[in-house]
């Protein structure tokens, strides 16, 4: 088959490689429909390299069709369409049941004391071949599948896989009270939608800053009050700003769906490009001691969210000596709440939302649709945010 492949930083290509198969008797093989370019796939493209392995395949936001299962998977069959969660989780486990599949306890990665296993995310979080391909196996598809029914296009279902729960958990954390505001830091594909979701659950305001103009432009025309980075000559001017439309108190919530590739902090940035270019048996040992995050993002929502405020926090973050302001947090009382998203936790929650009449705007939330052969000018459109790149699927 045809998949995307990791062959260093900023190098995918797409190769033939083995059809996956059927290994264990909880597996499945999905043919892959579209499967979409995450914001976080870019950390693998540029950042967490040290944790790559020339020839992984990447992706983690399948749709698609089951061509096979194994003979524990009792409730699906050939035919059946399926959008497949990012995460590997077993659904039986203490932690799976407890609403938390991204610790589940079966798929762990123990070896490197990380959480559930991914889809196409590093040996972090066990080297899974991804789903940017033209078949995916699917361990634990006892549980992670979510059934579709046929008849609406790919784009109606396929952001369950992530986007949309990844979106869905960031508000929930967040705590906005009912009529009460969230500013939310970055309007990518996530940052985005969690607007959406804020307007349709009750948020009275939502706060949209970037410096992107399309992405300010989507969310505006969505009833997004936006704020463009570009316009303010540092962040305690921009923080002055929502701050006068919020009674000078601070937004009650601050979403910070940016995470470690903030614009400014240019001296983590030297350091995480300094780890990125080391060879991966130096790389990676210091990423996993010394790393250090961009933390622009962070220290901005710290400072913006009222007194007694919530920051949730949905960017990718992967820093171990990361300087946090522990002073302020506790002194503002506020509360933090992060983590990958617990896909099947809030599929049953969000799939209402997803009918003809579509309030979360799905069917048109792609702005570009490419074959996979395409996928590494894909890769640095959206890196470089051309084109008015904010989200990608791409077609096998």
């Amino acid at each position: 088959m045809r998949a995307v492949t990791w062959q260093g930083k900023r190098d995918v290509r797409v190769e033939t490689v083995p059809d996956p198969g059927i290994q264990e008797p909880t597996d499945a093989v999905v043919r892959i429909t579209s499967s979409g370019l995450c914001g976080s796939d870019l950390h693998l493209y540029e950042v967490l390299t040290p944790f790559m392995t020339p020839g992984d395949i990447l992706g983690h936001e399948p749709i698609g069709v089951v061509e096979e299962v194994g003979a524990g998977v009792p409730d699906l069959q050939a035919g059946d369409r399926v959008v497949v969660p990012f995460q590997i989780a077993c659904g039986n486990c203490w932690m799976c049941l407890t609403g938390l599949p991204t610790q589940c306890e079966t798929t762990q990665v123990t070896g490197e004391g990380m959480g559930a296993a991914l889809f196409g995310y590093t040996r972090l979080y066990g080297a899974v071949p991804g789903a940017q391909a033209e078949y995916l196996r699917v361990p634990q598809a006892q549980f992670g599948p979510i059934k579709i029914p046929d008849g609406p296009a790919d784009d109606r279902f396929v952001y369950l896989s992530d986007v949309l729960p990844t979106a869905w958990q960031a508000v929930r954390y967040a705590e906005v009270p009912e009529g009460g505001s969230v500013a939310v830091l970055g309007l990518g594909p996530i940052g985005d939608m969690a607007c959406r979701v804020a307007r349709v659950t009750g948020a009275e305001r939502v706060f949209g800053v970037d410096l992107v103009p399309e992405r300010l432009r989507r969310a505006r025309d969505r009833g997004v009050e936006t704020f463009d980075l570009r316009s303010f000559d540092d962040e305690k001017e921009l923080v002055a700003a929502i701050r006068d439309r919020t009674d000078g108190r601070g937004p009650d919530a601050v979403i910070d769906a940016v995470g470690t590739e903030a614009h400014g902090s240019a001296a983590a940035r030297l350091a995480q490009q300094a780890s990125a270019l080391l060879p991966r048996k130096l790389g990676a040992p210091l990423a996993e001691r010394f790393s250090v995050d961009r933390l622009a993002a962070l220290y901005t929502a710290i400072d913006l969210v009222r007194r007694g405020g919530t920051i949730s926090l949905s960017g990718v973050y992967g820093g171990t000596a990361d300087p946090i302001p522990l002073l302020t947090l506790f002194d503002k009382q506020i509360q933090i709440r992060m983590g990958q998203a617990n896909v099947r936790r809030w599929t049953d929650d969000i799939l209402p939302y997803l009918t003809d009449e579509d309030p979360l705007g799905v069917d048109d939330f792609a702005t570009h649709r490419v074959p996979l052969s395409d996928a590494p000018h894909a890769y640095e459109m959206f890196q470089q945010k051309q084109d008015g790149a904010v989200k990608v699927l791409m077609k096998p």
